[in-house]
């Protein structure tokens, strides 16, 4: 399942578990949103400039009031409790094993080996 897919279905169940939440008139993104991409950043697992570079780059049409950085890690930090609500439940599980992860150790060894066979050897000086 393409990613693009996987973040369009989260945002359904999201949203159907969601309307409930009233969303206040000056919010930028609705509840459903927000929750969606801390869920997104939870999964995704790298830092925050990365999170947001990511999603800025690729997924902005899904976004398009994407608040800045900042704002936006804090509002999910103050809307933290929404995100954690759907971090607990069974559902999700299905979503999130569709979800591609990489092993970041195996990347690393990658570029370390790639790096030993192209880096000179300065021993000798």
């Amino acid at each position: 399942m393409p990613i693009l897919d996987c973040i369009i279905a989260l945002f359904v169940y999201v949203d159907d578990q969601m309307k409930d939440v009233a969303c206040h008139s000056q919010e930028i993104l609705n509840p459903s949103e927000l929750v969606t991409i801390g869920l997104l950043y939870a999964l995704k697992g790298v830092g925050q400039s990365a999170f947001y570079r990511w999603l800025f780059h690729n997924y902005r049409h899904l976004f398009p009031r994407l608040p800045d950085r900042t704002r936006l890690f804090r509002r999910l930090a103050a809307r933290q409790d929404w995100t954690d609500r759907f971090l607990a439940e069974d559902g999700l599980r299905d979503i999130a094993d569709s979800y591609a992860v990489y092993d970041s150790a195996d990347f690393r060894t990658g570029v370390a080996a790639f790096i030993a066979k192209t880096k000179p050897n300065f021993e000798g000086r």
